[in-house]
């Protein structure tokens, strides 16, 4: 049986995974910070969920978190770092330093302190994946968008190193870059999302992506093609393209 564990399965591609893999009869470890909406999900799956409501950004609760999954159902097969939080920051304003902060903490930080307390037990067990939920805004910095962009880069480049020092071993590490996913993270955005896919069906592709275990993942594929050619593009270019794009509405991030 499979068992796979979620961060951040309280709304959005975490909820719409935690449904996939119950659908598939697996075994779930789901975090989030809203108990209430874990329990929601547990009730709908009865003896397949363990709730965990933490931060990720508390690497102890989610050490305590792992080993507790670990010592009820062994070592995960699937370990999907999905938490993350989106804003608009401007580093000129001083009230957005600790949004800054937070982005970081929550969508780097908390990428690392989900995926310890799991590897050395994959390893005994012989495998898994380790799968960590980027995002094209990792690819190149976007206007008014300084702490989401930076990120998702630096999630990216610590899932490429993940990747590099676990080679050795039978632990895949899975990197997935979303374009728009319509999600509550999505439904502020005050721009034009091309080819918006429901978190439903997103959900069905990343899982064949990390079944395969394919180290890099652009989904959908179109937003791939265009994030090669943002790469492609000269800083001059790219600037003149998008200084002027619309901004993620700058707001305060929950506690």
């Amino acid at each position: 049986m499979l068992k796979v564990f979620i961060t951040g399965a309280s709304s959005g591609i975490g909820w719409a995974l935690a449904e996939y893999y119950a659908a598939q009869g697996a075994q779930l470890g789901l975090s989030a910070r809203r108990a209430d909406l874990l329990q929601r999900l547990a009730a709908s799956w009865p003896g397949q969920v363990i709730c965990y409501p933490l931060d990720v950004t508390d690497a102890a609760a989610l050490r305590a978190a792992g080993d507790d999954f670990i010592a009820r159902l062994g070592a995960p097969d699937i370990v999907i770092a999905n938490a993350g939080v989106s804003v608009g920051t401007l580093t000129e304003c001083a009230d957005d330093l600790e949004a800054i902060r937070r982005v970081m903490d929550v969508n780097f930080f908390g990428m690392a302190a989900t995926f310890s307390p799991f590897i050395a037990a994959m390893r005994q067990a012989g495998g898994g994946r380790l799968v960590g939920i980027a995002s094209l805004a990792g690819i190149r910095g976007l206007p008014g968008a300084e702490a989401y962009s930076a990120s998702k880069a630096a999630a990216i480049s610590y899932l490429e190193s993940l990747r590099l020092e676990l080679r050795a071993s039978a632990i895949k590490v899975v990197t997935i870059c979303p374009g728009y996913i319509r999600t509550p993270m999505t439904e502020g955005n005050p721009f034009p999302m091309p080819f918006l896919m429901p978190a439903d069906v997103a959900a069905r592709r990343f899982a064949r992506a990390i079944a395969r275990g394919s180290s890099y993942s652009v989904i959908p594929w179109q937003m791939g093609v265009v994030a090669k050619l943002l790469r492609l593009l000269p800083n001059s270019l790219y600037d003149r393209l998008f200084a002027a794009a619309p901004r993620k509405p700058r707001r305060p991030l929950p506690p």
